[in-house]
């Protein structure tokens, strides 16, 4: 069966917003350069530049830990060290080198004022997601917040987002979800969610604009909702 994102053709006033992260609320990538970094430095590893992490990052901690390890050459069974240390790490440093994307605050007031039910998934550890939005002071505009460990899979799978609208109480053609790599809209996809995907964010090294859409917005205060 063919999983690839397809164009939408005409979508109606969505009922509910899913948003990710990661590269579409937030530009984290400082947060994680530092924190792998550290990690490596624990171990006694080389560390990693930021061009290599962009294109590694949005797969969960697991996938980037592991990915990191093996382009530095170390042996995989310092996964379990490395996990542990990014753990605390990241629990230290989580926000304090990142920074909320221009127009996100906006484009979540315009959300928030049609009364529509809005959640965040993410691959991130939902405790991490959570204190991040807080720290940044987005965590109100969201009724449920879910992350990496929430359920037994990871976008691009598309359980988290099924589940998510299952917890909204809305069907999956009726709520959008707002992310920015190809992982979000091959999960929409797959879940039967209409897909708007922001320009900026964390694809891999992939033009995001080749990946069809909804809409491909530079901010997210450009979101049209009818």
């Amino acid at each position: 069966m063919n999983s690839a994102p397809v164009a939408p053709t005409a979508f109606a006033r969505p009922q509910a917003t899913i948003f990710d992260l990661d590269g579409t609320l937030v530009d984290t990538l400082g947060d994680f350069v530092v924190v792998l970094n550290r990690v490596l430095n624990d171990l006694g590893q080389p560390e990693v530049a930021r061009g290599f992490v962009e294109l590694t990052v949005g797969q969960g901690s697991e996938h980037l830990i592991r990915s990191t390890l093996a382009h530095v050459g170390a042996a995989p069974d310092l996964y379990e060290q490395a996990w542990a240390a990014y753990q605390a790490h990241y629990s230290e440093l989580n926000g304090q080198f990142s920074a909320v994307f221009p127009g996100v605050i906006e484009g979540l007031e315009r959300v928030r004022a049609l009364g529509l039910p809005m959640a965040c998934v993410t691959n991130k550890p939902a405790a991490f997601a959570k204190d991040l939005l807080a720290s940044k002071g987005l965590l109100d505009y969201f009724d449920r917040v879910f992350g990496g460990d929430s359920f037994e899979r990871k976008k691009p799978d598309p359980m988290p987002l099924l589940k998510t609208c299952e917890a909204l109480g809305t069907r999956p053609d009726q709520t959008w979800m707002i992310g920015d790599s190809s992982n979000d809209a091959k999960a929409a996809h797959a879940a039967g969610c209409p897909v708007v995907l922001m320009s900026y964010g964390y694809n891999h090294g992939e033009p995001i604009r080749a990946v069809p859409a909804l809409q491909h917005l530079d901010r997210l205060d450009q979101l049209r909702l009818d």
